[in-house]
């Protein structure tokens, strides 16, 4: 049996402030979190709101596992331009800032911006330009004391494919750093069925979702299409020793107690596979 640690994403609760939907995650019994760094869930621009957020967390016996950082169409360390890639620097040196305050373990970027059809005659000056701004605010985390970790994207999108997040992980001078796998889009991007052996060495922790193969739908897991079992005997083979953090999607027009529930549900199914599989 493997007992990796289950946690929850505030990110289901992204559209409401982290001061409000903090007490009710403990009172469903998580206590590992990855906070979300959306402005209106916590504006991690304001320290003191950062300061208190990681108070109240403290206060909460919650503990602090990760930090997910801000993603945009106009954030883009591949940016053929300096002056937006360097932008785009400072964007994420600023919320690492706030990951530190945090006290988390991980600070978790997307290498690429959230927009596809990028000209492919630029696609390896690109992967240049992600691999030398990450080298940037890889040496400003350990600074911190706090781990960077790269999750894979949706297919259609830069750093879609293990095989891209494994290139930029050699042409960094930067060794302190792993891979967040986020199952959702890997299932879409046909990489679940090997990616813990391609990541074995690398991955640190998982973003754990489901959906049913069409679009990113962050069900919990159980939900949708992925053999979890399978992933799950992956994980156990290659001796992964991260947590797994649910990264599900909330219904910001219902009650946020069937989110919970929800969670609640997908970490004891988790739990479930886990127990069968061989010692």
């Amino acid at each position: 049996m493997s007992d990796w640690a289950v946690g929850l994403s505030t990110g289901c609760f992204y559209q409401t402030s982290i001061f409000d939907c903090l007490e009710p995650i403990r009172n469903t019994g998580f206590g590992l979190l990855e906070i979300c760094s959306c402005p209106a869930h916590l504006d991690y621009h304001d320290q003191e709101k950062v300061r208190a957020a990681a108070g109240l967390i403290h206060d909460l016996g919650l503990e602090p596992f990760s930090f997910h950082a801000p993603f945009a169409d106009d954030i883009d360390i591949t940016a053929m331009d300096r002056e937006q890639r360097e932008r785009s620097r400072d964007e994420l040196l600023r919320a690492a800032d706030a990951a530190a305050l945090l006290d988390v373990r991980y600070f978790v970027i997307h290498p690429g911006p959230e927009k596809g059809g990028l000209p492919n005659q630029e696609r390896t000056q690109r992967m240049h330009n992600a691999a030398g701004v990450l080298d940037q605010v890889s040496r400003h985390c350990q600074h911190q004391g706090v781990s960077l970790v790269l999750e894979n994207m949706l297919p259609h999108l830069f750093c879609g494919h293990v095989r891209e997040l494994l290139w930029i992980l050699g042409a960094m001078e930067s060794i302190e750093l792993g891979i967040c796998l986020d199952t959702g889009h890997a299932h879409l991007s046909g990489d679940l069925r090997t990616v813990a052996h391609k990541l074995s060495g690398h991955l640190r922790m998982i973003h754990a979702s489901d959906n049913r193969g069409h679009g990113d739908d962050h069900l919990p897991p159980g939900e949708g299409q992925i053999d979890w079992q399978a992933f799950l005997e992956q994980l156990s083979r290659y001796d992964f020793r991260g947590a797994i953090m649910l990264e599900i999607a909330g219904n910001h027009h219902g009650d946020p107690r069937t989110v919970l529930e929800g969670a609640r549900n997908a970490r004891r199914y988790l739990r479930n596979l886990a127990r069968r599989l061989p010692l």
